[in-house]
């Protein structure tokens, strides 16, 4: 499978005073990323939150930096899944402007219950969809 796809506009509020994109607005741009991208494979978070109180916080957040973001930059957005666990998922994030990688991540979500924030294990259905985007290198 693909990786997942999606772009990102660095806006003025995602900058420090030098117009430099601050690190916590990657992190709030990833967490939107991946509810897009929970979206997209059918598993959109206010179903998975307000009908099937399920969770899937992230536990593990690994990044790195390699080049700045500046205001106005439109960052492209790979996701692949990495790994599918008994309760959890690992994605790999890589961000990029036009050819230059500006930093990517290793995420690791977990299934709760949101009654009482205990891991669970993923639903069948949320595996399959997860299952589909499985790098093939990894399956």
């Amino acid at each position: 499978m693909t990786a997942y796809r999606t772009q990102r506009a660095i806006r003025f509020s995602d900058c420090d005073p030098s117009g430099i994109a601050y690190f916590p607005a990657y992190v709030n741009m990833l967490v939107g990323v991946v509810e897009d991208f929970c979206a997209a494979i059918g598993a959109p978070w206010r179903d998975m939150i307000q009908t099937r109180r399920i969770g899937l916080p992230t536990v593990q957040l690994d990044v790195t930096f390699s080049a700045p973001g500046m205001l106005g930059d439109v960052l492209d957005w790979e996701v692949r899944v990495l790994k599918i666990g008994r309760s959890s998922v690992a994605l790999e994030h890589t961000i990029s402007r036009d050819d230059t990688r500006l930093w990517n991540a290793t995420q690791v979500l977990v299934a709760t219950t949101l009654d009482t924030h205990k891991a669970i294990a993923l639903p069948d259905d949320l595996r399959a969809m997860l299952t589909r985007q499985l790098e093939p290198h990894h399956a």
